[in-house]
């Protein structure tokens, strides 16, 4: 197939240097994105009086009619062509003829392909966020149905304090919310429209730049024609939302994993989303977790070799700039599959009520609670720290409770000390005695969940 810039040379190109250097394989994701461009890029050719209106209008219905086949996925690529553009050019001119040749009028492949990969990413990053509010959904939904059930909560994965486990679940939420934030951020930053900047320098003909930025659906034009075909930071902030968001998700995962271990037995993952063992019939592993804790690393990966790529290229266009769509289509392909299955996980997770129940009656639990009452009686943090640590030391090297103290042994660790700290010994009223914004009491806990649910509706 012809090359859209072969007239200038004199040979064709090796067949090796084609295979290593045609970009079809994957850029064929960008096909929508390259017709939708170029429909609003003829009719502002039309509308500006560079061609024939009546061109314009067949290119426009040509464009639309492999827009047709693109969206029921009958578009033929040819594997022979360079790349999506030369791909959408060669098909246009099957179904319009010689008109087809006047497309690529004021433009280059450097700022179309720079608006295709913005379009992309718009496209993409909204629906990614419209992912990240389903798994809130799920989470949400969870830590409502499970609003009453106290857990274990843990500092360096050792026990640390009790929580309703609708708190831990609405950690989650929020650590999602950040990232759909970061995403608005990183879209608001990509609407920018370069088309018009042509291979650097802009051009003589009298476009109409800001007509193609509206049918496209942008508010503004870029300002440097030079950026625009350079710039690829929208991509780079994209795989690093992308980075940020698959931490996130591992994190989940890999308290689930714990969660669900014999050790732990804390909840039990629906048997779609795990797997057996080849030699050890009695068997259910969390592997479709491990995988996504495992993918993590590949959304780093792909966005430090992106930011490799960049970091030594000259202005303006080069084409090691090819390379940064299979890390980008590559990470939002999995997170997005990452944020299905999340939900899916939440949707069937059960809690084991009566295993954690017990887990939550020990009093070392309740150490800062028993402190923060001798603060209230007026003792100093840093004697109240002192005195409950003595108390629970000496108790375990006694063997005893401290439930199975009297007044007097109370008293002889502190003078402030009254039977009714032992009524702090309960994991329902260490919850409910937190005061603070924000903390585990259970009636801001069902107050958050019900504006949660507010807020995702």
């Amino acid at each position: 197939m012809a090359k859209l810039w072969g007239s200038r040379f004199n040979k064709g190109t090796d067949a090796l240097a084609d295979g290593f250097s045609f970009s079809i394989g994957y850029d064929w994701r960008l096909a929508k994105y390259d017709v939708q461009a170029s429909i609003a890029h003829a009719r502002m050719l039309g509308k500006c009086g560079i061609i024939p209106k009546e061109d314009a209008a067949r290119l426009a219905s040509g464009l639309r009619k492999i827009a047709g086949q693109i969206a029921k996925g009958t578009f033929k690529f040819d594997t022979k062509a360079e790349d999506v553009h030369t791909n959408i050019q060669s098909a246009l001119k099957k179904f319009i003829g010689p008109a087809a040749d006047k497309l690529h009028t004021a433009r280059s492949r450097n700022d179309l392909i720079a608006l295709d990969m913005k379009l992309y990413c718009l496209d993409e990053s909204k629906q990614i966020i419209d992912l990240i509010a389903l798994v809130q959904k799920a989470v949400v939904q969870f830590a409502d149905k499970n609003k009453d059930v106290i857990i274990p909560a843990y500092t360096h994965l050792q026990s640390a304090q009790v929580v309703l486990l609708a708190h831990h679940m609405l950690a989650y939420v929020e650590m999602l919310e950040r990232d759909k934030a970061r995403i608005y951020g990183t879209i608001k930053r990509t609407a920018v429209m370069p088309l018009g900047s042509c291979a650097l320098s802009g051009t003589t003909l009298p476009i109409d730049r800001n007509f193609v930025a509206k049918q496209l659906g942008f508010k503004q034009v870029t300002a440097n024609s030079m950026d625009s075909v350079s710039d690829r930071d929208f991509i780079v902030e994209a795989l690093s939302d992308i980075a940020v968001l698959g931490m996130h998700c591992s994190r989940v995962a890999e308290d689930i994993i714990l969660w669900a271990t014999r050790e732990f037995n804390f909840v039990d993952i629906d048997w779609a989303l795990c797997t057996g063992s080849s030699i050890m019939p009695h068997k259910k592993n969390p592997d479709i977790l491990e995988l996504i804790r495992g993918a993590t690393a590949n959304l780093y990966g792909n966005l430090n070799e992106v930011l490799v790529l960049m970091k030594g290229l000259p202005l303006t266009y080069n084409r090691d700039m090819q390379l940064d769509k299979p890390p980008l289509f590559e990470s939002v392909e999995k997170i997005k599959d990452i944020l299905g299955l999340l939900t899916r996980l939440f949707v069937g997770l059960k809690v084991k009520e009566k295993i954690i129940a017990e887990r939550i009656y020990d009093e070392a639990f309740f150490s800062v609670d028993v402190m923060e009452y001798l603060i209230k009686k007026g003792v100093s943090y840093r004697q109240a720290h002192d005195t409950v640590g003595t108390m629970i030391k000496e108790c375990a090297d006694k063997g005893k409770k401290i439930a199975e103290l009297n007044l007097a042994e109370l008293k002889s660790y502190s003078s402030s000390f009254g039977v009714n700290v032992k009524a702090l010994l309960d994991p329902k009223v260490s919850v409910s005695n937190k005061k603070s914004l924000g903390s585990t009491n259970p009636t801001l806990v069902r107050r958050e969940i019900e504006r949660w649910k507010k807020l995702l509706r």
